[in-house]
C-alpha cells in the first residue's frame, strides 16, 4: 500500500483525491490545509479516514506518508518544496513548479542532491489525445515537425479561496500559471529548447470590475505568443479566456513536411451546452495524399468524471505510481522541465508588457 500525503486541498487537490481513489493499492493517509472548510471537503472525498493537519509541517513530522502531493497556491510551492525535499520522499508538485525563475533554479539545485524523484504535474502531457499526437509525431507520421500551434479558447479562471489566482504576483502571471503546460508540450514534441519569445497580450474582459482589498486583478486574459526553438522549429499559442462557448477547448496542431496532426480536446462537461462529456478527436491530414483521417478518442466515464482535465490527472498518477513502485528511475516531467516551462512563461509575460521579443538568455 502506497500512502499519499496531500498538501493543499483546494479545487485541484480535490481533483487529485478523486483520481487517487481510482487507483489500486494506494491510500491517502494525511491531508494538510490551513483552511478548515477545504480540509473538511477533502476529507469527505477521501472517505474520512485520513489524518488532518492545519500545517503541513506537522504532517511531515508525523511521518505517516510514503509520497507527498503539493497542490498549494502557486506562490507557496517554493517554500513547501524547500520543506519537503529533505525528507527524501517522492514528490508530485502541481504546476508551475515555482512562480519565479530564481526559485525554480534553487529547486533544481536541491533536487540534484537527493535520490527520490520530484515530478512536476504537467497534466496536459497525459491527455489521451495528446498522448496519441505525441506518439504519431514520434512515429514520423508528420515527417519533420516544423510548426506547433496551440489554440486554447476557454472559460475564465475559476473562483478559488481568496481568489489568489487573480494576481500575477501570486500566480507568476497567466502565461506562467496557465500556459506552462503548453511550453512544456512544445519542448517535448519539437525536441528542442526555446531561444526566443514574442507575446502580445492584455487583460481586456475578465475580472476588470473586481477589487480585492482595494487591489485590481492584473492577469492576462488573451494573448498571442510565438516561440522560436534552437532547431529552427516554431511554436505559437492563441489564448482566449473569455470564450467558454467554444466546442473544442484546445486544438493542438503539429505540422511537418508530410502531414499535420491535430489533437482536439473538449472542455469540462459542465461547460458544454447540454452538460454531457464529449469525446476528444485526433485528425491526421496527409499533404501528399490529400486525405484526412479522423478518429474520436473515448475515455472511461469514471475517469472523465474524476476531474476537469479529460482523464489526464488519472493517467499521470498511473505513471507517477509506477515510478514510485519501481523505487528508482527518473520522472517523466522533472525539475528541469518545470524550470523551462516557467522560463518561457516569464519571457512571454515580459514580452507582452514591453512589446519586444525576449530571448531566453535574458530571463535565465
Amino acid at each position: 500500500m502506497v500512502r499519499y500525503g496531500l498538501i493543499g486541498s483546494g479545487m485541484m487537490g480535490q481533483e487529485h483525491l478523486r483520481n487517487i481513489a481510482l487507483l489500486d493499492g494506494v491510500e491517502v493517509t494525511a491531508i494538510a490545509d490551513p483552511n478548515e472548510a477545504m480540509r473538511n471537503r477533502a476529507l469527505g472525498i477521501q472517505g474520512g479516514s485520513a489524518s488532518v493537519f492545519s500545517d503541513y509541517r506537522d504532517m511531515l513530522s508525523a511521518d505517516i506518508c510514503d509520497v507527498l502531493l503539493i497542490c498549494l497556491p502557486n506562490d507557496l510551492h517554493h517554500c513547501a518544496l524547500i520543506d519537503v525535499l529533505p525528507a527524501n520522499k517522492p514528490v508530485l508538485c502541481e504546476k508551475p513548479m515555482c512562480t519565479t525563475i530564481a526559485d525554480c533554479r534553487e529547486i533544481v539545485r536541491l533536487q540534484q542532491q537527493r535520490p527520490a524523484p520530484l515530478w512536476i504535474a504537467m497534466e496536459y502531457r497525459y491527455m489521451p489525445p495528446v498522448q496519441r499526437l505525441v506518439s504519431e509525431v514520434e512515429a514520423g507520421t508528420a515527417g519533420d515537425p516544423m510548426m506547433m500551434a496551440i489554440r486554447e479558447h476557454r472559460f475564465p479562471f475559476l473562483e478559488k479561496v481568496g481568489n489568489w489566482n487573480r494576481f500575477s504576483k501570486r500566480t507568476g502571471g497567466t502565461l506562467v500559471e496557465k500556459c506552462c503546460h503548453f511550453w512544456d508540450l512544445m519542448r517535448l514534441v519539437l525536441k528542442s529548447d526555446p531561444v526566443r519569445v514574442y507575446a502580445s497580450g492584455a487583460m481586456d474582459v475578465n475580472h476588470v470590475d473586481e477589487r480585492y482589498e482595494g487591489q485590481t486583478p492584473d492577469i492576462i486574459d488573451n494573448a498571442f505568443v510565438c516561440v522560436d526553438f534552437a532547431n529552427g522549429s516554431r511554436g505559437m499559442l492563441d489564448l482566449c479566456m473569455f470564450a467558454e462557448g467554444s466546442y473544442w477547448q484546445e486544438v493542438i496542431s503539429v505540422t511537418g513536411n508530410i502531414a499535420r496532426i491535430d489533437a482536439c480536446i473538449p472542455g469540462p462537461a459542465r461547460f458544454s451546452s447540454d452538460g454531457s462529456e464529449r469525446a476528444s478527436r485526433i485528425v491526421i491530414s496527409d499533404r501528399a495524399k490529400k486525405h484526412e483521417q479522423v478518429e474520436d478518442i473515448h475515455v472511461d466515464a469514471a475517469i472523465l468524471g474524476a476531474g476537469d482535465h479529460h482523464g489526464s490527472t488519472y493517467f499521470q498518477h498511473q505513471h507517477f505510481l509506477d515510478l514510485v513502485r519501481a523505487g528508482s528511475g527518473n520522472p517523466e516531467v522533472g525539475a528541469e522541465d518545470g524550470l523551462w516551462s516557467v522560463m518561457v512563461g516569464a519571457a512571454a509575460e515580459r514580452s507582452a508588457k514591453s512589446g519586444q521579443s525576449v530571448s531566453l538568455e535574458e530571463v535565465g
